[in-house]
């Protein structure tokens, strides 16, 4: 077997051949998904496999959280996503011979992620150890419309000889759990046979399995039903077990001929609806199924991927590889989404079990504000599973002994699951970030329903989380101690900048909210007085600066701190290779922090100050997460630095692609694949919105000759173009539409039979580009073939 390429094609991820050291981030990268189930790229055989996985978004299993030393409001239950029910498998014999890609000889292999029709394609062409030559097709789809099923078309073709073939699709519960690494806390920890059963059930065409969590007491189904076509006589068998369920399927072909199964799978899922309810949940999905049949799965597929591309889609002339990877990762952002309806959305989306399953900070900071763009239905629905959860907010702020509402550093249904003070409840960040994105979304969209319906009361209680967080000096100065931002490496600090700006933004948000809605305001007791002291704190806030170096600690002291002795240690990640103590005391940066708050705060710096903190920042800056290239791209693209800009926006890019975290085994990274496009369209693209507004103010390096792309702005569908000469903007759809928008420093009128076109503006740079920590300059933009790289053992 050869080992495994990625072609770099505009509209799929293609691979030919199988390497089993890359096996974990091929599945993760064929990973499909609607938002509400998920599955793992498999091989429709099952094995080899690094990791099965089948999820459901919000299905998830309690475990204990162990703590050396106990203490006040220490979370007690941990949760961790469970591999639920698995229906991908399809076992084939040829005549009693398994067929496995690891014996026989496998001839040629393809699988295609198409990233137009949903769909992951394969072919197989394998000579069992007997000397028995068959070719295997296979087509698998999550359906987007149908949000409960996915479906299999299966074929088998003999090519010399007449065969035997025995195909045993199947349904099989508390399958063997992953290994993970103990030694990296970012790996998931493996649960142990979750799953108890309850039920199961012989169908016409198909069974039905019914098991609940033992911990959770969470209830799930999953049932099979199939199409077959064969042009010879064959037999078909049902057998259902408690944990297995089996449609066997045996015939004789000759050359040429093939058998083809359709195989549908549905899932069902509930805390509080009986056996029988969930039962008839899975016979109902599986009977829209077939009735639909697997042409119409296909063309609904289609379609809805058409509507999405035509208001979302990138392009980037010139960088082939950025062009292929910033598709890739826009319909994994939409997959993670699209059907999760009221379900938190993972940070690994459903591709995989790490980070346990548990959605962050970085859902509502990244991939909610792309989903805005692209896909708002889905951006509402997100936010509204956060509203969903206020009252568990409500009662982690009084455990803490604060008022309003702390929302959860990760979690899956809402409840506080961070062992791990410092980077987890410390970081109230959160909070603001999660009022940001509802803040995001009325203005993008002109939509203020989602604010009555639930936005105005998350401003609302987390403005008065603030106010029992901060406090004002003898001065009248306000400031917020004893947090931490988004830099892990710098925990339990005083001033946070970003937490401060964004503490204050969400002050101000609350206050306008209630002006906009008094009725709403008054419900939750809001007084005058109150909103008064909102905006009096979110005016005072302290935003430290240091006058002698001109640039803005990160927090306060931050810049009298001790350097990081980079020749002593530059071993990345170095949270795996250095104390935390050490880590916290000193001037070194886990991820953007401080140009973080530039990004999302960018009226609160000048242009001046802007270049001279990004030039401090990026000699400090390790990139230990993810979470980082992307925001430094649009930065480094602002303040003139194309190139180096171009560089941090193929890390964010291909993080997934080329492996660079080492563990994409365990999932896709949801908000590097997100960032890459804010990176694009915030960097490249210049796409800010100021009070209201939107602006655009487009640069682009020498290495991209053209920059299109498409976003969602009230409801009206906006393309901007730009080349090294001109911009272009233009409105799609309908005439009759307007929208104004600053184009550089220019308001323009855009009508949809009416574009609108500037000359480029070159950013002129303030500063030469600056240096990284050695060995974290990001890798220059490369042209050929992607690579694989082994996971991270």
């Amino acid at each position: 077997m050869t080992g495994p390429t990625l072609p770099v094609e505009p509209w799929c991820l293609r691979e030919r051949g199988l390497d089993l050291a890359t096996l974990g981030q091929v599945e993760s990268l064929f990973a499909l998904s609607n938002g509400h189930l998920g599955l793992r790229g498999n091989l429709d055989e099952g094995e080899p496999a690094a990791q099965r996985g089948s999820y459901l978004s919000g299905f998830f299993e309690h475990h204990p959280l162990p703590y050396a030393e106990g203490g006040y409001g220490y979370p007690e239950s941990g949760q961790t996503i469970v591999n639920v029910t698995n229906g991908q498998l399809i076992r084939l014999l040829v005549d009693d011979e398994p067929f496995d890609m690891r014996y026989g000889e496998v001839l040629d292999h393809e699988r295609v992620l198409d990233l137009r029709d949903g769909t992951l394609r394969r072919r197989t062409e394998w000579v069992s150890p007997a000397g028995r030559q068959v070719v295997v097709r296979s087509t698998r789809l999550v359906s987007f419309t149908h949000r409960s099923v996915a479906a299999v078309e299966y074929e088998v073709e003999p090519v010399d000889g007449p065969i035997r073939v025995i195909v045993q699709s199947q349904l099989v519960a508390e399958e063997e759990a992953p290994e993970v690494d103990d030694d990296d806390p970012r790996v998931a920890a493996a649960l142990e046979d979750p799953l108890v059963p309850v039920g199961q059930d012989v169908e016409d065409g198909g069974a039905i399995l019914l098991h609940r969590t033992r911990m959770s007491g969470l209830l799930v189904g999953a049932g099979t039903d199939h199409d077959i076509e064969c042009p010879n006589q064959y037999d078909v068998e049902h057998e259902a077990r408690e944990s297995w369920a089996r449609t066997t399927v045996v015939t004789v072909l000759e050359p040429g001929q093939t058998l083809r199964i359709v195989k549908y799978i549905g899932y069902g899922w509930s805390a509080a609806r009986s056996v029988d309810a969930v039962r008839d949940q899975v016979a109902a999905a599986l009977t829209s199924a077939r009735y639909a049949g697997w042409d119409s799965l296909c063309r609904d597929q289609t379609r809805y991927l058409e509507n999405f591309w035509s208001s979302a889609d990138v392009e980037v002339d010139g960088d082939p590889i950025l062009q292929q990877a910033v598709r890739f990762g826009l319909f994994h952002v939409l997959q993670a989404g699209a059907r999760a309806e009221r379900r938190a959305i993972g940070a690994k989306g459903l591709t995989g079990t790490g980070y346990n399953g548990h959605t962050f900070w970085d859902i509502e900071g990244f991939v909610v504000p792309v989903l805005v763009m692209t896909a708002p239905d889905a951006a509402a629905d997100a936010l509204r599973w956060r509203a969903s959860t206020l009252d568990l907010a409500r009662a982690r702020a009084r455990t803490l002994g604060l008022a309003g509402a702390a929302f959860p550093w990760r979690t899956i249904n809402g409840e506080e699951t961070s062992a791990y003070w410092p980077a987890g409840t410390a970081a109230f960040h959160v909070n603001a970030d999660i009022a940001r994105a509802f803040e995001y979304y009325r203005l993008t969209t002109g939509d203020h329903t989602l604010e009555r319906e639930c936005g105005a009361a998350v401003l609302i209680e987390t403005a008065r989380l603030w106010m029992s967080l901060g406090h004002h000096d003898r001065g009248g100065v306000w400031h917020v101690q004893g947090v931490t931002g988004p830099d892990e490496y710098t925990a339990v600090v005083d001033c946070n900048v970003f937490t401060n700006l964004m503490a204050a933004r969400n002050l101000r948000a609350a206050d306008q909210a209630c002006a906009r809605n008094p009725d709403i305001a008054d419900s939750y007791g809001v007084t005058d007085d109150e909103r008064a002291a909102w905006c009096a704190a979110g005016t005072a806030v302290h935003v430290p600066y240091d006058e002698e170096l001109g640039v803005h600690p990160q927090c306060g002291g931050f810049t009298v701190y001790g350097e990081w002795d980079f020749e002593q240690n530059s071993q990345y990640p170095l949270m795996l290779h250095a104390p935390y103590f050490q880590l916290y005391r000193k001037q070194v940066v886990k991820q953007a922090d401080l140009v973080l708050a530039m990004h999302w705060c960018s009226e609160e710096f000048t242009a001046k100050e802007k270049a001279w903190n990004l030039d401090y920042y990026e000699r400090r800056t390790v990139r230990d997460s993810s979470l980082s290239a992307c925001t430094q791209a649009v930065l480094c693209a602002e303040v003139g630095h194309l190139d180096l800009a171009h560089a941090y926006l193929h890390e964010a890019a291909l993080v997934d692609l080329r492996n660079l975290q080492g563990n994409t085994n365990q999932g896709v990274h949801m908000a590097s694949l997100a960032g890459a496009w804010t990176a694009l369209v915030d960097g490249f693209g210049g796409m800010r919105e100021v009070d209201g507004q939107l602006r655009i103010a487009p640069a682009l390096p020498g290495s991209v000759d053209r920059l299109s792309f498409r976003v969602l702005w009230w409801g009206m569908a906006l393309q901007v173009e730009a080349t090294h000469t001109d911009v272009t903007c233009r409105l799609l759809g309908e005439n009759g539409a307007e929208l104004v928008l600053r184009l550089y420093d220019e308001e323009v009128v855009l009508r949809a039979d009416e574009p609108v076109t500037r000359p480029m503006r070159d950013p002129e740079p303030l500063l030469p580009a600056p240096p990284q920590p050695p060995g974290r300059a990001p890798r220059p933009p490369g042209r050929g073939p992607l690579t694989f790289a082994p996971s991270a053992e």
